[in-house]
Parts: structure tokens; C-alpha cells; sequence
């Protein structure tokens, strides 16, 4: 039996059928997803779903920017917690949410000092001062007594 000419759906129902709406008012994605974000097809290639939801009810993303997700949660495909920025910008915002080092100490402004090969990063004063022995000073653990 031959199968008559496959019909596509319009981008906005295809993009319904895997969005949760959530109690905060975030669209949790609810389909594939890669590395923490939603996956979705559009002319047959992968691509971000939000980015998708954007531009079918927003427009198009200007060029040169990219979607920060202003609810901080990478799932949600909600147009309305997503806007377009610089890269610079979205990162500078997503640093200002990391509130502790990867070692566990918070990023207070006594502990905390702006990375010169990194200037849009922190760094935590502890663990740089417990890794980099400081000028003139001797690891006295790695010498052999004699």
C-alpha cells in the first residue's frame, strides 16, 4: 500500500508536542536533548530548540547575537526568558550565578580576584594560594632530607 505525500506540521505544533509548561512559567523542553540544552530540526539539521521558539515567535535572532536564557534554566524554550545578547554578555551574566569555586568556597569579595589571562572570569584567592607557592618560598615537601 503506497503512502501518500508525508505532510508537515507547522513549526509551532511540532515544537508543543514536547513543551512542558511549568508552575515558574518556563516551557521545559521535553524532547532530545544534548549537554543540557533541547534539540530540535529545522531544515533538517539539529539545532537548539529555543533557538527555534525564538525566531517562531519572536523573529529572527540578530546577527552576531546569541539567546541567554534569563530564567537560567538551559531547558526552558519559553520566548519570553529568552533574549538576545553578546556573547560577552551571557557570560558575564552567567558568572554573576556561580557563587562558589569549583572547590567549595564561596566567592566573597575578599576571596575573590579577576583572572588576568581571563578577564571576564573569577578566580577563588584559597585555592590559587594553596596551588602557587609564592616568590621566595620553598616546597619543603618535595625536597629529599639528606
Amino acid at each position: 500500500m503506497k503512502r501518500g505525500p508525508y505532510k508537515k506540521r507547522p513549526v509551532a505544533e511540532r515544537l508543543m508536542r514536547f513543551i512542558e509548561v511549568q508552575p515558574d512559567g518556563c516551557w521545559a523542553w521535553r524532547g532530545y536533548q544534548l549537554k543540557g540544552y533541547g534539540q530540535s530540526y529545522k531544515n533538517g539539521r539539529h539545532v537548539y530548540a529555543h533557538r527555534v521558539a525564538y525566531e517562531e515567535w519572536r523573529g529572527p535572532i540578530p546577527e552576531g547575537l546569541e539567546l541567554d536564557h534569563l530564567c537560567r534554566n538551559t531547558l526552558c524554550v519559553n520566548p519570553e526568558h529568552l533574549e538576545p545578547v553578546t556573547h560577552a554578555q551571557n557570560m558575564t551574566r552567567f558568572q554573576a550565578t556561580i557563587t562558589h569555586c569549583k572547590n567549595g568556597h564561596e566567592f566573597t569579595p575578599q576571596n575573590t580576584y579577576i583572572r588576568p589571562d581571563r578577564p571576564n572570569q573569577r578566580g577563588c584567592r584559597i585555592c590559587r594560594d594553596k596551588s602557587v607557592p609564592r616568590k621566595g618560598q620553598e616546597n619543603r615537601d618535595s625536597k629529599v632530607r639528606a
